[in-house]
């Protein structure tokens, strides 16, 4: 008996591992066309949106700590942002370095600008709660302190979130530093992945997380979401699922563009994958029960789609070992394993679907960004790397999430921010 399961194994193993990212860039393909056909081809260029006979205010909350290097540049494009009634709220969250000092510099120049600061490292979530009660109007932005948000951002959220049950959506995060290999790599994983994904997930209704670097939402949203959780580690996959399991729709607009930082350094950009997987494995903790009792039943392909890539991270790696022992003349069982490590037929045939979803990912991002083609020869290279770092990742991530206490809270640590 355990002979014939060690041998189904060695079949079932191999079928996931494949069929699995081979299904869900089929889903994720169909998914961004729809979206495409069914809205996106209809709007306006990204510089011109539609105009509104009244333009709602917008607060924008900006948590900052040690962002002295990025303060001047990050609030100087702000000020410069096409809309007539917006306000700016800094929080200084214990920040370090000499943050607060520029901050205020700044506020003396931009009269907009309002600068709260916090005594101590309190964490973003608590920050972001701090300027949203802090906030004088009912639509709240939030960016990161590094970013730099399109002149034409806000006129895009005011009408995104015009219809009264849209409670928030996500941005278009695009990566500015390339100099390196490793960021050239990120922008073609934000292109036709991590873009496309979001895509998909709009025309199927319901997102797996905001970007943390851009999004808006509603207050009220927010209060029946019950505000970001200081006690989570990834506060945008938190307040995503918080604020849908109340009730509220959030969509993806790429219209809303920012220019983001990313990790350059191997170690770097280990440390953020890992901090975003263990935030996502405590998603999958914190909501089981409310799938159980399908209290959002429009959740569970979201919510299956990644409880399935933690079981397909833990598959590769097993995958992967078995094909080793393999190679050497090991086996596990006295059956045959239904596929090596070499690529066969259905490494070719991952290979073209792969190739198909960069080429239709970076033909709808050249609307965002001209010449975006000239990256797929980065973009053929990440899956290799991407596969192997989310697996890693999760694997290990997995656990952390269900040993991690929740008593105190998730304070600050400062990212790379990749070779300026």
């Amino acid at each position: 008996m355990a002979a014939d399961f060690g041998n189904w194994l060695l079949v079932a193993i191999p079928v996931f591992c494949f069929g699995f990212p081979f299904v869900m860039a089929w889903y994720w393909m169909i998914g961004a066309s729809l979206f495409w056909l069914g809205a996106e081809r209809h709007f306006p260029p990204v510089d011109q949106p539609p105009p509104m006979k009244r333009y709602p205010p917008i607060s924008i909350i900006i948590p900052c700590h040690n962002e002295a290097d990025n303060a001047w540049e990050t609030f100087g494009v702000l000020d410069a942002v096409d809309y007539p009634d917006f306000e700016v709220i800094a929080v200084n969250d214990g920040s370090k370095d000499n943050t607060g000092e520029i901050l205020e510099q700044i506020a003396a120049v931009m009269p907009r600008l309002r600068v709260v600061h916090l005594a101590q490292n309190q964490g973003k979530a608590t920050a972001m709660n701090v300027g949203a009660l802090m906030a004088r109007h009912e639509l709240l932005v939030l960016i990161d302190g590094d970013a730099l948000m399109d002149r034409h951002a806000l006129r895009w959220v005011a009408w995104h979130l015009i219809p009264p049950h849209r409670g928030g959506l996500t941005g278009n995060p695009r990566i500015r530093n390339r100099t390196s290999i490793l960021g050239r790599l990120q922008v073609g994983e934000f292109s036709s992945i991590i873009g496309l994904i979001k895509w998909a997930q709009a025309t199927y209704a319901r997102l797996f997380a905001v970007s943390g670097v851009i999004c808006a939402f509603r207050k009220r949203a927010l209060q029946d979401g019950g505000w970001w959780s200081p006690r989570t580690l990834t506060d945008d996959v938190d307040i995503t699922w918080r604020v849908q399991l109340a009730g509220w729709r959030i969509t993806y607009v790429p219209n809303v563009i920012v220019w983001i930082l990313m990790p350059e350094k191997l170690l770097g950009l280990w440390r953020q994958r890992l901090r975003w997987a263990e935030g996502g494995g405590q998603m999958l903790i914190d909501n089981f029960w409310p799938m159980v009792k399908l209290k959002a039943p429009s959740l569970l392909p979201v919510y299956l789609d990644a409880a399935l890539s933690i079981l397909w991270s833990y598959c590769m790696i097993v995958l992967m070992v078995m094909g080793l022992l393999h190679m050497v003349g090991l086996t596990l069982f006295d059956g045959k394993l239904a596929t090596s490590l070499v690529p066969q037929w259905y490494g070719l045939t991952l290979c073209f679907t792969y190739l198909l979803q960069a080429f239709l990912s970076t033909s709808l991002e050249s609307r965002f960004e001209p010449g975006m083609r000239r990256a797929l020869f980065w973009i053929i290279w990440y899956p290799l790397a991407f596969w192997v770092l989310s697996a890693l990742t999760a694997a290990i991530a997995m656990p952390r999430a269900l040993l991690r206490g929740r008593k105190g809270r998730t304070t600050w640590v400062s990212p790379d921010r990749g070779i300026r």
